[in-house]
Order: C-alpha cells, then sequence, then structure tokens
C-alpha cells in the first residue's frame, strides 16, 4: 500500500532532476526524436499539438464515459449485474480513494493511447486475496519487460523507477492491469507518437511558422538593398532600426521611409502559394488516419454532411472504439478475475447512448421490436431512461406467427380440446403436486423470518424492558412499543426481508400452477401471472407483517408491568417457531394454486368454476360450499356472510370476498373450471 501511496504522491506532478531526468531532458541533450520537420517530438509535446490531443481526447473519454458493468451469467441463458461481486464498485464507481472509475479509466486509455500502454497496479487484501483498489502507474517511469521462467515459459515484469522520490518497485504479470494496443510482441503495444513523428512533427512545425510569421507582421520576410557599401556597423544599424520599427504584430503596416536610394525587396514564398492553410488541414487528416478515428472526431467537418455524419458515427464506434472496449474487456477477465471465475463473470460496456439515433428513428425501431415480441414495453421504457409499468414485462408476438411445421389453425384446436378433456378431473391432482414441491420452501422462508423476528425482537426487549446493570427506571414499554412499531412498518426489515423471500418464491409457483391450469382448459398461449404473483406476495407480506405485530402489541398492552411483557412476548415468539411455518405453509401451499388456477382460467375465457370438497370427513362449512357454482368474478362468499355449522357448530363469518378456497384454516378444498 505504501507503494501506491507514493506512486500517488509521485505521479500528482511532474518532477525532473539530473538524478531522474524526464523523457524531454534526456532527447533535449541527446538533440531529440528524430523527425524530419525538425520539431522535438515526445509524448508531452505531441499533446500541445490540438489534432493529436483532441483525438486522444475522444477516445479516451468516450471510452471512459460508457457505464462498465460486470456481469453474471445465468443458468441456461440471460444475465444480471454482479453487484455483489468485490470488483463491480471498482470498475463501475470508484477504484481508489482519489480517483473515480471515469478518471481511472481515461487516464490508461490516454497512456495507452501515447505510450502504447496503460498499466495500473492492483491492491489486494493479504488476507483473502480481494482487489481492493486500483491505481494508474506513470509511463514515463515503467519498463515492461519479458522474463523467461523456464522452457517454453515467459512471464511479464514490471519495473517502476523513480529516483527523485525513492520508488523502485517490480511487479509480476497478477498484480497490474495492463491494457495494450497494437504491437509488434503481443504484450507491449507501439507508441503512436513515436511512429507518427514526422507527422506529428509537421503539424507543430506549421503551427509554429504560422507563429512566427504573425509575430513578425504577417509579410514574408525580405532585405534592403542599399546602391553603395556600407561598414558592418552601418549594415548592423539599418537592420536593428528596420526590425526596431517593423518587427511585431503591433508594429505591422507602418510607414517606411527609405533613404540614400535604400530599396527593398521581398524574399521567401507567400503563404498562399506555400499552400499554409491546405497544409495546416492535411495534418489534422494526417492524425485522424493515425488514431484510426473519422476527421469529424477532431472538428475537421470540411467533408461531412448531415447524410454521413451518422454512418460516420457508427463506423466509428464499430472500429476505432469498439477495439478498445473489447481489449479493456478482456484484460479485466484475463488479469482481474480468478480462472473459476471466467465463465461465470464478465465485462462489458454499455454502447446504447452512442448508438442513440433521432426520436422518430429510436421509436420507429422500438415500434419493430415491440410488434415482433423481442422488446417488452418496459425494456423500451428502461432504454429511455422511464420507470416501469405494471404489466410492462409481456411479450406481444403477432397471432399469425407459429413456429414451422405446425399443423392448421383447426387441428392445433382439435388436439388442444383433446388434452383438455384428458386432463379433466386431473387438474387437481396436479396442483397438489405442485404444492408438495413448494411447500418445503415455503417453510423454510417463513422460519428464516420467525427467526429474524426472534432475534430483532428479543434485542428491542433487552434495550428498553431489563434495565442497565447498577440502574433503575430504565424501562420503557411505550419505547418497546415504538420499537416495534418500526421493526413492523411496511418499509421496515422484517416487511422488506419476507417481501424478497416471497416475491421470486411465488412467482415461480403461480408460473408451474398456471401452465397446467391452461392445459386443463385446452388455453395453448403463456398466462404471464408475474405480476399478479408479485401483487399476491406483497399483500400477504403485508398481512403476514401486520398480523405479527398485532399480536406482539396485544400481549404487551395486557401484560401488568415490564417482566410480565417480556415473559409473555418470549413465550408468543416460541409458540411462532414451534407452530407458524407449519400453519402458513399449509395457508399458502392451498391459496395460492386455487388463486392462481383462477387468474389462469379467467384470461383463459373460463366464465364459470365450482367449488368441489375433498376428504373423507370434510367441515360442515365446506359441506355446504361442496358443488357450488359461480361465476368466475363473482365470489362464493362475501365480506361478512356466515357459514352454518352443524347443530352444535359455530357460525363462520367471512373476513374477506372469497372466490377461492380456502375458506378457513386447514381447509383443503378446490375449485375446477367448468
Amino acid at each position: 500500500m505504501g507503494f501506491l501511496r507514493s506512486v500517488a504522491r509521485a505521479t500528482s506532478g511532474p518532477l525532473s532532476g539530473i538524478a531522474t531526468p524526464e523523457r524531454w531532458v534526456e532527447e533535449w541533450f541527446s538533440g531529440g526524436s528524430a523527425n524530419s520537420a525538425g520539431i522535438r517530438v515526445d509524448q508531452d509535446t505531441a499533446l500541445t499539438y490540438s489534432p493529436f490531443f483532441a483525438g486522444v481526447r475522444v477516445l479516451s473519454e468516450d471510452l471512459a464515459g460508457l457505464p462498465l458493468h460486470l456481469y453474471e451469467r445465468m443458468p441456461g441463458r440471460g444475465k444480471q449485474r454482479a453487484e455483489d461481486h468485490p470488483l463491480y464498485e471498482l470498475l463501475h464507481v470508484q477504484p481508489n480513494p482519489m480517483m473515480t472509475s471515469v478518471q481511472l479509466r481515461e487516464t490508461l486509455q490516454g497512456h495507452a493511447l501515447t505510450w502504447g500502454n496503460g498499466v495500473a497496479q492492483l491492491v489486494t487484501n493479504k488476507r483473502t486475496g480481494v482487489i481492493e483498489e486500483i491505481w494508474p502507474l506513470r509511463p514515463d517511469r515503467l519498463r515492461i519487460c519479458v522474463r523467461w521462467t523456464g522452457p517454453g515459459q515467459f512471464r511479464r515484469t514490471y519495473q517502476y523507477r523513480d529516483d527523485v522520490n525513492g520508488i523502485y518497485a517490480t511487479l509480476l504479470d497478477d498484480e497490474v492491469l495492463h491494457v495494450a494496443g497494437l504491437g509488434y510482441d503481443g504484450v507491449r503495444g507501439y507508441s503512436v507518437v513515436d511512429l507518427a513523428a514526422n507527422s506529428i512533427g509537421l503539424g507543430l512545425a506549421t503551427e509554429h511558422y504560422g507563429a512566427k510569421f504573425f509575430s513578425n507582421g504577417g509579410a514574408p520576410g525580405g532585405a534592403l538593398s542599399h546602391p553603395g557599401n556600407l561598414s558592418p556597423e552601418a549594415r548592423k544599424r539599418m537592420a536593428t532600426d528596420w526590425e526596431n520599427i517593423h518587427k511585431g504584430i503591433d508594429r505591422a503596416h507602418r510607414v517606411a521611409i527609405l533613404e540614400e536610394g535604400v530599396t527593398w525587396q521581398q524574399v521567401g514564398i507567400p503563404n498562399d502559394n506555400a499552400q499554409f492553410l491546405e497544409t495546416r488541414r492535411m495534418q489534422v487528416t494526417e492524425i485522424a488516419r493515425w488514431l484510426r478515428i473519422p476527421s469529424h472526431k477532431v472538428g475537421d467537418l470540411e467533408r461531412a454532411t448531415f447524410s454521413n455524419i451518422e454512418q460516420q458515427q457508427l463506423d466509428y464506434i464499430q472500429s476505432a472504439l469498439n477495439i478498445w472496449l473489447r481489449r479493456w474487456e478482456q484484460a479485466i477477465v484475463t488479469q482481474l478475475l480468478l480462472p473459476e471465475e471466467r465463465r461465470r463473470f464478465y465485462a462489458e460496456h454499455l454502447v446504447d447512448s452512442l448508438l442513440r439515433g433521432d426520436t422518430l428513428t429510436r421509436y420507429q425501431a422500438y415500434a419493430v421490436g415491440r410488434q415482433w415480441g423481442w422488446l417488452s414495453a418496459n425494456d423500451v421504457r428502461d432504454k429511455e431512461n422511464l420507470n416501469p409499468v405494471e404489466g410492462g414485462d409481456a411479450y406481444l408476438v403477432p397471432l399469425n406467427m407459429v413456429p414451422a411445421g405446425r399443423a392448421a389453425a383447426p387441428a392445433l384446436e382439435s388436439n388442444a380440446m383433446r388434452t383438455a378433456r384428458l386432463m379433466r378431473g386431473r387438474g387437481a391432482v396436479l396442483r397438489d403436486k405442485v404444492a408438495e414441491q413448494y411447500a418445503p420452501k415455503i417453510q423454510e422462508s417463513v422460519t428464516e423470518i420467525v427467526a429474524l423476528e426472534s432475534e430483532k425482537v428479543t434485542a428491542l426487549l433487552a434495550k428498553h424492558l431489563e434495565p442497565e446493570r447498577g440502574r433503575t427506571g430504565t424501562r420503557s414499554v411505550a419505547a418497546f412499543l415504538s420499537g416495534l412499531d418500526a421493526l413492523y412498518a411496511s418499509d421496515g426489515p422484517i416487511a422488506e426481508k419476507l417481501g424478497a423471500l416471497w416475491v421470486p418464491l411465488f412467482q415461480l409457483f403461480a408460473a408451474d400452477v398456471s401452465a397446467d391450469a391452461a392445459e386443463e382448459v385446452g388455453h395453448e398461449e403463456t398466462v404471464d401471472l408475474s405480476v399478479w404473483a408479485r401483487a399476491y406476495a406483497l399483500a400477504h407480506t403485508a398481512y403476514q407483517v401486520s398480523s405479527s405485530f398485532g399480536q406482539l402489541r396485544n400481549v404487551t398492552e395486557k401484560a401488568d408491568d415490564p417482566e410480565s411483557v417480556v415473559a409473555d412476548v418470549l413465550e408468543r415468539l416460541a409458540r411462532w417457531q414451534a407452530e407458524q411455518p407449519e400453519r402458513v405453509t399449509k395457508w399458502e401451499t392451498s391459496q395460492l394454486p386455487n388463486a392462481a388456477a383462477r387468474e389462469t382460467w379467467r384470461a383463459a375465457g373460463v366464465e364459470r368454476v365450482q367449488w368441489v370438497a375433498r376428504g373423507s370427513e370434510n367441515c360442515p362449512y365446506c359441506k355446504k360450499l361442496d358443488g357450488s357454482v359461480r361465476a368466475i368474478d363473482d365470489a362464493f362468499i362475501g365480506k361478512g356472510d356466515t357459514l352454518e355449522g352443524d347443530e352444535d357448530g359455530e357460525e363462520l363469518t367471512a373476513k374477506r370476498d372469497t372466490f377461492h378456497p380456502p375458506v378457513h384454516a386447514g381447509c383443503d378444498c378446490q375449485v375446477v373450471p367448468l
């Protein structure tokens, strides 16, 4: 970690001295880098040439500006963002305490474009081996070596040398993130600055020439001619006087008075004859060619039109930018992920923002995707940065589209009806089998929630109703009730945890029931119950949380003193742990299959359903409902209605509109379609 902090300090500003001269100092004493224009070109001076800096900036900022996510492959097909992986925050948000992800990536990309290599050190936790920070290394103080380690075996090493700050380190290839451009050995990238020294030098030379031209008055050089012979002192005095009067842009176009037969003769080629402006424009195109970007990306719009600028942008993304995105993504996979993680995780940039067309073009593309079933309404809304809507996850396809080789519609309908007839009477059995498969999962979720409730409520008892040692008067039933209210709030930890467990579980449960229920009535299209199941799970979550809070509140309010509250609440928690998992599981495995089947039949066009009581010893309430037929949208029992029991039995009053079983705890009745 000390090495990284030292590098950060050493990188915060350019330091140069006799002990560790910068590269331009070395080149200065050695005559500078070789180029035909006679202008010193290195990685620093090249960035003072505006077309080159613009090209480096465009590629670096475009790449760094794209969201970079780490994804996890889903079983079968699909992916999801791996937000729980330690690398996700480093790549997407903040790689180290001093930089954002954008700053790190544009810095390394700038190094890769100018020096040929962008290298960063990885700081790992010594105990766990997890990467915790990523720091860029200055390329001018870094040497990349390939070491022979055995017969046919090689390994990269990275030597970092800084004599001024006293930093000397040799890093192995598993300690760095290395992004390299095109190179001769597949390890180190070419420096574009070194290769393009002539082109950059010519561009700098034209800039230098133009600056000198205007600083000297904006006119070509010339000579003063005297008919006689002048002494050296006279010639020197005449030249000095002339320059004092006319040299410099502020003295341009002054009136010249020539005496003693002195005449002015122009020497040099005018700028229009030297094609000065054409040369400068050509160099902009030349730099764009070196960086493989279209000229309009560096501000040259001479050949850009409204008709071709979009195609040039697409070409830029698919060629110049795309290869760098691939280099980054593969470097992350091969250098930051463990070998056993690479089949499961991968990094990818989102380029959608760069590919967005105008509003009309986007909407036309969305319409095609929506019509042919590979985009849902919420997919489109997500691309437009809008929130999802209820029911927007459904995928639509034209009704006349069937898989190749399928029979005609009448035959399909006949087969479906034949299947439905065979399924009659078996639907209840299949729903029972599905319920048996999900019962252990539901019971496990309830057990987990009851354990969480016990932990949280016990902590509240200790905090508010058990006096601190050596103190009196610190117990407060009101504070305990307030803590319960927050614990069991609609957005509290109990509701949040139970909803997170039940929503995906009940969606899967409902989907399996729906598939059998649709087949039972000969309905071949898939009925999507995901939105309905989510609402069902959240409603039952709210009921469960409200019931638990109500029970604990009643127990607390009925107790005579704090000691009684503690004892009664602990007793209720123990009873929950013993009874609640089985009781809730029994209720949900009876209610959800009937509710999901009814929703499926409604979508399939079923109009009536029948109540069927099962078992050899049915209760009196279920006997009275057995055989009842209702329209599918009508309740068998309205809220507040009563069912009479046997001669000595109590009346059962419905607490809700009952469209399907169960009607009471332990009821195992079912509804069937008619």
